[in-house]
């Protein structure tokens, strides 16, 4: 018989499909639905630093007659009411469903959030994911100097909360493979999330305007996640969840096979509907009986990165192999 739960952050979930932070979980009715669709765990929609910073930014400016008092009172207002009712959601979404629920937050920095990761703790997440996307374009600021922040973020957030933390982040980075190694040394983080899904910038030349090229992932965006997450999954012991461009439950497999212990979602029920997730879950359990594999953990990481067998073509950057004859 086919048994496709897994274990993530040391959370048992029936099944490797997590429907990732977005406005779906915005929903208590759409939580209910993904829950009855097969999903294994909810992470709810990401709460913003720069936002509440940026909101707070803009109250002030509309009168710059007020003194520094009055400006510190209004940055507590706008704080303490998204706050409020982010705490808010996530209990009824507590209440509403048996599956886990992992509150999500989005870092710039490691001044924020120290309390109020006690108080998701209290509100009754399973666990936290903390969202870093750190783009390195400021040219004054070091290599060194931006991978510090993701140390900085996950000490402080880690010693005021006992929940496990899994760490979403950039690919950006000269040393992706050795920051995530030291990052899984440090105790602080219990999962990666590769990767941080970013606006992705366009420029309508009629207008002369910056778009974007599109809000959702597509298919061939699953690329990315499925190299890092062959490369690290050897390396690292603590497990990863890969997102982005895995619309499909061969993707689920794809995923798998290359290390991870779980996927996440949300472009493709953006899509599709709820009902998607079972759809993906029986592509994969169609795949599992047709390869008498049982569990997962009977086909993860057979296709990891290994120097030594084919698979190292995973660290491969370049066209040669289909498009070295092309002039």
């Amino acid at each position: 018989m086919l048994n496709i739960e897994t274990n993530y952050l040391g959370i048992n979930l029936k099944s490797p499909i997590i429907v990732a932070s977005s406005g779906l979980s915005n929903s208590i009715e759409k939580i209910k639905e993904f829950e009855k669709n097969g999903a294994g765990a909810i992470v709810l929609k990401s709460i913003f630093e720069e936002q509440i910073l940026a909101e707070s930014a803009h109250n002030i400016s509309q009168d710059q007659s007020y003194g520094y008092d009055v400006h510190d009172y209004i940055s507590a207002t706008i704080r303490d009411t998204r706050l409020g009712d982010y705490l808010s959601h996530l209990k009824e979404a507590k209440a509403a469903v048996n599956i886990p629920i992992i509150a999500s937050i989005n870092c710039i920095s490691d001044h924020e959030w120290l309390d109020f990761t006690h108080k998701i703790e209290e509100a009754g997440a399973d666990a936290i994911e903390l969202n870093i996307g750190l783009l390195p374009s400021n040219h004054e600021i070091s290599s060194e100097e931006n991978e510090q922040k993701y140390f900085s973020i996950v000490e402080k957030v880690k010693r005021n909360t006992n929940l496990p933390i899994a760490l979403k982040m950039s690919q950006y980075s000269a040393g992706l493979a050795n920051l995530i190694k030291k990052l899984s040394w440090t105790g602080h983080v219990d999962a990666f999330v590769l990767f941080n899904r970013y606006f992705n910038p366009d420029i309508d030349i009629e207008k002369m305007e910056i778009t974007s090229t599109g809000v959702f992932s597509r298919a061939e965006d699953i690329s990315d996640s499925l190299r890092w997450v062959a490369i690290m999954s050897n390396v690292i012991e603590v497990p990863i969840a890969a997102t982005t461009g895995i619309h499909t439950g061969k993707d689920v497999v794809k995923e798998i096979l290359a290390g991870a212990q779980c996927v996440q979602i949300a472009s493709t029920i953006y899509e599709h509907g709820s009902q998607q997730i079972k759809v993906m879950i029986d592509e994969m359990e169609d795949w599992m009986q047709r390869k008498s594999f049982n569990f997962l953990d009977d086909f993860r990481g057979k296709m990891a990165f290994d120097s030594e067998k084919s698979t190292v073509a995973f660290e491969r950057i370049q066209f040669m192999k289909h498009f070295g004859g092309i002039e």
